[in-house]
């Protein structure tokens, strides 16, 4: 089949984002499928792409797929105009290579909702079917955020429920999301979970171990690897740090790895605060990110107190630090928390609770034979539940299932 793989965020493995999309469309491929995947310019990614831009577009085979980048730049750091610009942009460029095209689906993978945009043209205008893949349920993970005008949330509402009405099958990254695209329309048979995954050839144990030269050698070091932004509440981590602190807790390094809006103002907070025992650092390549958390002894995940991320969120890092064998701290609720749960191989803290972040910091620190069996713990579930290879099919047999009635009526017309 030809696929079209809209993806704004794509990144191969040599980025310092999520590759996700990056192992589903190579399923794909190894499947005997021809995968173009359309991106734009996203921050911390690598596309593997290194040619001139040439009418704001350069493309070119990478390992078997065939790449189209966008030059239309976007990050966490751009305000909310910036990046409804940059949306909007790729939507407009996508949709032109949506309809130029002879496609046999078209997948449209969010965030940003935009990019269902092109595949709803080409549905309408060529027949095309498309899966929606919803990584994150827009708009109502916005709304619960606050801070959008109401004109953009409304704009969404109707392009999420013609999404999930209007698409051969939804694929949703949990069972909050699922439950999402049901309450806009979608048929049963045809809300599909595949969560996010682990990539156990690059995390695991058979990495060599690296460590900042910041951080000391009997230091307990605690990594927050991930996106610095509103959602993400990292005021509560530096709470934490500082509560530790205060109580004379000098074992534990908090160590937070990557960009976003709020990192400058973050920075200059713990600068401010005097608190030395946390350390940042710019966002890194995933190998080398590996070697970071098979040198450390915890990772953080860390959420703004928000009600909504309880069920409809599935963070990319906590896989990560499962596949590295690290014990978890989060402050999440919901299927976070019973994950964690699992083994156990974490801590689950009540969201905004700093103290509570602290006093499960400290009882790692306090307790390593038992934080070495949850790690234990971590890999084990990582290798039985949530190995990437096998979701990745999973995700591939339900492409090869909502294509199949547009692959067969083309199939009849060239007979």
């Amino acid at each position: 089949m030809r696929i079209l793989y809209l993806h704004q965020h794509y990144s191969g493995p040599a980025g310092a984002t999520a590759t996700r999309s990056h192992a589903l469309a190579h399923a794909l491929a190894a499947r005997g499928h021809h995968v173009t995947l359309a991106c734009g310019r996203y921050e911390g990614a690598v596309t593997g792409l290194a040619g001139a831009f040439r009418g704001g577009r350069r493309e070119g085979l990478v390992r078997g797929l065939r790449i189209v980048e966008f030059d239309i730049g976007c990050g966490n750091a751009q305000g909310l105009g910036g990046r409804g610009l940059s949306f909007g942009r790729y939507a407009a460029r996508a949709a032109r290579l949506a309809l130029g095209g002879r496609w046999d689906l078209v997948v449209a993978s969010s965030t940003p909702l935009t990019v269902v945009l092109p595949a709803l043209l080409a549905r309408r205008l060529r027949g095309t079917p498309f899966l929606y893949e919803m990584r994150d349920p827009w708009p109502e993970l916005p709304r619960a955020l606050g801070g959008v005008p109401g004109w953009a949330l409304s704009g969404m509402e109707r392009l999420a429920d013609a999404a999930c009405r209007q698409a051969a099958a939804v694929v949703a990254l949990s069972e909050g999301m699922a439950e999402t695209a049901l309450g806009r329309g979608a048929a049963a048979q045809r809300v599909h979970v595949v969560p996010n995954g682990c990539d156990l050839d690059l995390f695991g144990p058979q990495v060599a171990p690296w460590r900042p030269a910041e951080v000391a050698p009997w230091e307990v070091l605690a990594v927050y690897a991930g996106a610095h932004g509103r959602a993400n509440g990292l005021d509560s981590l530096l709470e934490a740090a500082a509560l530790l602190r205060a109580g004379g807790e000098r074992r534990i390094r908090i160590l937070l790895v990557g960009e976003g809006g709020e990192k400058p103002r973050l920075r200059a907070q713990a600068a401010e605060r005097g608190l030395h025992n946390v350390t940042f650092l710019p966002a890194m390549p995933k190998r080398k990110l590996a070697s970071l958390l098979a040198g450390a002894q915890l990772g953080v995940q860390c959420l703004a107190p928000v009600p909504e991320f309880a069920e409809w969120t599935a963070p990319n890092k906590l896989m990560d630090y499962l596949a590295a064998g690290l014990p978890v701290v989060a402050n999440l609720s919901g299927r976070a928390a019973r994950l964690l749960a699992e083994g156990p191989c974490g801590i689950a803290t009540p969201p905004g609770d700093a103290a509570a972040m602290a006093q499960a910091l400290r009882w790692m620190a306090d307790n390593p034979a038992l934080r070495q069996a949850m790690g234990r713990s971590a890999r084990d579930q990582a290798v039985r539940r949530w190995d990437r290879r096998l979701l990745a099919s999973q995700f591939a047999g339900i492409v090869e299932e909502a294509a199949a009635p547009a692959a067969t009526l083309e199939a009849l017309a060239a007979a």
